[in-house]
């Protein structure tokens, strides 16, 4: 079976995290089919996610919504094995017209749902990437146990305002997933250690917002100001990152760094929290949670306000314990 298998197709649109998360699996596909062809189709907007990866020989780069005008090119590719670590209607449609052996894994959709609406709980305690290897240890892919991989071009470089200092990523896609500006600039004013704050574009106002609060000559802010690139350098060279359940939290554990990742309307339950195989018993990642709140998960993903108008998820968090931990 394992000769028969030259080209492999890798299926992730999006996003950010996601597709980093995705990186364990194709460097071990990779060493399981050492002379492979690996294709990974993604939307064009992660391109830079994927293309300096060396275990990738050929991506595919799809529009927002449609994936059409690549089935006559792909279906040429005449793929041995399709990996589909998307799983929803979009790669379903995809893998429709492809031959091929496919497979998928367990999204635990339902499983989820239970949890949010029923509070019920019968999750796996085990890793999305965990996850991703059950499904393909039929085909003989292990898990190498070397945690995750992001690849930073060898000419970035940023100037730093210190050497020892605390990365903030203030950002995340829904708002219910987002430390609130008054919480991140008591956690400031609690440490020790200069301050970087990251974002993007969308979040200029909130870190604006955090500087007005705090007045502190220690906070430097970046939102909106680098690239992604550049942001992941910051994480990289960050004695500690303290950030939401969002993107660069699973840069920076590609990175191996202590993590104290604050968490709102989601839970690490649901197997997306920083993963560090090789790193888990020396704790370089903490969680930090509201617990025993009736609400609490509400969402698999989030909302772009509290659906019960009170956000205790977020605004009763500790902020003494969270700012031990950065000063650990």
């Amino acid at each position: 079976m394992l000769k028969e298998i030259k080209k492999i197709l890798i299926i992730r649109f999006s996003s950010i995290g996601d597709i980093v998360l995705c990186s364990p699996v194709i460097r071990c596909t990779k060493k399981a089919y050492p002379d492979a062809e690996i294709h990974f189709i993604t939307k064009k907007d992660y391109a830079s996610l994927v293309e300096k990866n060396p275990f990738i020989s050929k991506t595919y780069l799809i529009d927002e919504k449609d994936v059409k005008p690549h089935i006559p090119s792909l279906q040429k590719e005449n793929y041995d094995l399709i990996i589909d670590l998307h799983k929803n209607l979009r790669s379903l449609r995809l893998k429709s017209h492809l031959r091929g052996k496919k497979l998928t894994f367990n999204k635990l959709n339902f499983r989820k749902l239970l949890y949010c609406r029923l509070k019920i709980n019968t999750l796996p305690k085990k890793h999305l990437v965990d996850r991703y290897f059950d499904a393909l240890r039929k085909y003989n892919i292990n898990n190498d146990n070397q945690g995750l991989d992001f690849y930073l071009p060898e000419t970035i470089s940023v100037k730093l305002p210190t050497e020892n200092y605390i990365a903030i990523v203030i950002g995340a896609k829904f708002a219910t997933k987002q430390i609130p500006a008054e919480l991140i600039a008591e956690i400031i004013s609690k440490t020790t250690k200069d301050c970087i704050l990251l974002g993007g574009n969308t979040d200029i106002s909130l870190a604006d917002e955090i500087m007005q609060l705090a007045k502190t000559k220690r906070l430097h802010n970046f939102c909106g100001k680098l690239d992604l690139f550049a942001s992941a350098y910051i994480l990289k060279k960050a004695a500690v990152v303290l950030t939401n359940d969002t993107g660069l939290m699973h840069i920076a554990a590609a990175f191996s760094k202590k993590i104290v990742s604050v968490w709102g309307n989601t839970v690490a339950d649901f197997g997306m929290y920083p993963y560090m195989p090789n790193k888990e018993e020396r704790k370089d990642y903490f969680i930090v949670e509201v617990k025993n709140l009736s609400c609490r998960p509400c969402s698999k993903i989030g909302y772009k306000k509290c659906p019960k108008k009170h956000f205790h998820c977020m605004k009763q968090q500790n902020t003494e314990e969270i700012a031990a931990l950065l000063n650990d």
